[in-house]
């Protein structure tokens, strides 16, 4: 699979808003927008506006689809950010299949209505990055991590701890997009990827770490804090 190049990193400020290469609209949306756009205005333009009601409506889906705004980094040292916006529909302890260790495992399902753009839960150096082709069956289904395709990366923090965060793809969709790779330095709140069309994260995280969220709350990607190294 051809991986994108790697963007310089953007870099978010302790517990200020960071700035993005891709302000409030996320760039990997920019071709579905245009081209829903033109067609809306094409059908407006030879048809009239009840034909073309339904194209503007999409297009005004696509612009909240990919809608990418700033986020405000949390100054806990120790926190385990969400890595996207959604909500929780796993947490429990299990084995974890990348690095064959006991694990405590959090998901966040994100639904079409979610942002998209994917946030490193914690600053380190990606160890090492794999991905495998799968199914596209419900993200919100548990088996949607062994089974469906995905992405995953090892990230080895500044304290010494070792963290999995995997992408994968749900129902609707069709292209996980991940702009960094092994050797790459990651800090908490950066941009490193985008799914499009609805999907889930995984977290794999020390068995020791103090957990700050339930099953069924909503969380945001960089604001909330999912749990804490010990």
């Amino acid at each position: 699979m051809a991986h994108p190049p790697i963007p310089s990193p953007t870099l978010p400020v302790k517990g200020r808003e960071p700035f993005y290469p891709h302000p409030i609209f996320a760039r990997e949306g920019w071709p579905f927008l245009g081209a829903s756009f033109g067609v809306a205005l094409l059908v407006t333009i030879g048809a009239g506006w009840a034909w073309a009601a339904p194209l503007w409506l999409i297009s005004l889906f696509v612009l909240q689809f990919f809608r990418d705004p700033a986020r405000i980094v949390p100054e806990n040292a120790k926190g385990i950010l969400s890595p996207a916006d959604g909500r929780i529909v796993v947490i429990e302890t299990v084995r974890d299949p990348w690095l064959d260790r006991d694990s405590l495992k959090i998901s966040v399902f994100m639904n079409v209505f979610n942002v998209h753009s994917n946030r490193s839960p914690v600053e380190g150096e990606v160890k090492q990055r794999w991905y495998h082709p799968g199914k596209f069956i419900n993200a919100d289904l548990d088996k949607a991590s062994t089974e469906n395709e995905r992405n995953a990366l090892h990230i080895h923090t500044v304290t010494g701890q070792d963290v999995i965060c995997v992408q994968v793809a749900g129902l609707i969709a069709r292209r996980i997009l991940c702009y960094v790779d092994a050797g790459a330095s990651l800090v908490r709140g950066q941009r490193y990827g985008f799914i499009r069309f609805g999907s889930r994260l995984d977290l794999y995280l020390p068995t020791d770490v103090r957990v700050k969220v339930a099953i069924g709350d909503k969380v945001r990607a960089t604001s909330t804090v999912l749990a804490e190294f010990s």
